[in-house]
């Protein structure tokens, strides 16, 4: 069947689909590759992967797109699913005899739903969805496929979810459907170097984290391994084949879990001599971080959440705030650079957790920090947790253009003061002498950066004119409902 891998237009500079683990448009505009659309599609010769978003395909370029194929697959998102659901339909009335699979974490969880919101899905694939939507491309039928659900005789049937799969060597190479389909140059990403391919060279995280969105709904924490062998070779015909590649970004969960297997893989990385990064968890050695850096590894990824210890406890995160001093440190005199990931809302959240956080992500000092505002994701044990305790509102967990805003609200914490509080996180941070001078310094001694450090810098401050104006809105409404 002729198909179509979509991750949809919706919000512009929305990055909520086929690989974002954290929905959202982001502070500034950043796109990451649609992963998980590509394994499929290289089953099926006769498809296409459309990454709307970068790629700058409108809603209405892509629903004319719908005579030319059979088959639609569209990964969808919790905040992007109204836009996601309308544009299928459109779709589908353009063209009656398209099928419509959607896949992602939404109707994962809520299938049942799905079905109810919309005519247009003829089914949909419960978490990994690789081989089912490559065999009904070519003919096997729905009730033969694992974790399917669709319409049968006025009912949803969902068919009972088979295994994970174990052998990733068998599937098809990200970077071989980026060649094909994607323009490689059109992903940016503020802290990796531009441009940049990434790829996953595992799948799920043994991790426990109540918040993470992809191993509870999508990936699972059956940790599965691709062999050294293959990622290498992948990593050599990325080298060849993406003139100007200036680096290659391991999208795993967590990139570096096991120890001896990160060494032995960099161990063969290291002869390819290339710039790579990955993801981390703050509980990885200063061996491995050697290893790592001799390797050709530049920067990593990492979860840091909150530097307050109760709430690092609250979300079995694993790791304290010791070891992530330690692993700081440890990585900071290799001279590896790190991009601290810190929440705000998590549950038992204060504002002196806040603070404490703020005061932590400044001891440690990390080269670029990105602050996000907690969302409780159906199917994540945060989101029973929050939903319990009569914690969520009906708000949207978006503005108008995709940005993140609370739909959760905590005792003296309202949606507007989370808001506030993220603002004055990054206020703190990057308005210190050293932070700023870090930034001075890239723009001052590099044409480049200083053009990406100018375009960045006026999507931030509009963002925070933005978000300054919503914090005063949700402060009249507050005063104005104790009058």
């Amino acid at each position: 069947m002729r198909t179509l891998f979509l991750n949809p237009p919706s919000f512009e500079g929305f990055d909520g689909g086929a690989s974002s683990r954290w929905p959202a448009s982001r502070e500034i505009e950043s796109y990451w590759y649609p992963v998980w659309l590509t394994y499929p599609a290289g089953m099926i010769p006769d498809s296409k992967v459309l990454d709307a978003p970068p790629h700058h395909v409108s809603i209405e370029q892509t629903v004319a797109m719908a005579n030319d194929y059979e088959l639609l697959v569209l990964f969808t998102s919790t905040p992007g699913w109204h836009v996601d659901v309308k544009m299928a339909e459109m779709m589908k009335d353009n063209n009656p005899k398209l099928k419509v699979a959607f896949v992602g974490p939404p109707v994962t969880v809520e299938p049942e739903k799905a079905f109810r919101d919309t005519k247009a899905i003829d089914f949909i694939v419960k978490r990994e969805f690789d081989y089912q939507i490559a065999n009904y491309a070519k003919g096997t039928p729905l009730e033969e496929l694992p974790g399917v659900s669709f319409r049968k005789n006025g009912h949803v049937q969902h068919n009972p979810e088979g295994g994970v799969i174990e052998n990733l060597d068998e599937l098809p190479w990200a970077s071989k459907i980026y060649k094909r389909d994607l323009d490689f140059t059109r992903y940016n990403v503020p802290f990796l170097l531009h441009p940049y391919i990434s790829f996953y060279t595992s799948r799920g995280c043994p991790a426990m984290c109540t918040f993470c969105l992809w191993p509870q709904t999508h990936s699972g924490h059956r940790w599965r391994l691709r062999s050294i062998d293959d990622i290498v070779n992948e990593c050599r015909w990325a080298l060849e084949n993406f003139p100007g590649l200036k680096e290659i970004f391991f999208d795993d969960d967590t990139f570096n879990y096991k120890k001896e297997r990160t060494i032995a893989l960099c161990k063969e990385l290291k002869k390819l001599n290339f710039t790579w990064s990955c993801t981390s968890r703050v509980t990885t050695d200063y061996e491995t971080l050697k290893a790592m850096k001799e390797a050709g590894g530049r920067l990593m990824i990492v979860g840091y959440e909150s530097g307050d210890p109760q709430i690092l406890k609250n979300i079995k995160k694993g790791a304290t705030v010791d070891m992530a001093r330690r692993f700081t440190k440890d990585a900071h005199s290799l001279g590896m650079l790190v991009h601290a990931d810190f929440i705000v809302g998590l549950p038992g959240e204060t504002r002196d957790s806040i603070q404490n956080t703020i005061n932590f992500a400044k001891e440690l000092d990390c080269e670029t920090i990105q602050v996000s505002i907690a969302h409780p994701y159906p199917g994540t044990e945060f989101y029973d947790y929050m939903n319990k305790n009569g914690l969520i509102t009906i708000d949207s967990m978006t503005d108008d253009k995709g940005h993140q805003l609370p739909n959760i609200t905590y005792p003296g914490l309202d949606r507007g003061e989370l808001v506030d509080w993220v603002e004055r996180f990054y206020g703190e941070y990057y308005f210190r002498p050293k932070a700023a001078w870090r930034i001075v310094r890239k723009a001052l001694f590099n044409g480049d950066d200083r053009k990406r450090l100018y375009k960045e810098a006026r999507e931030y401050m509009a963002l925070r004119s933005k978000r300054k104006q919503f914090v005063e809105e949700q402060r009249r409404m507050t005063s104005a409902a104790f009058q």
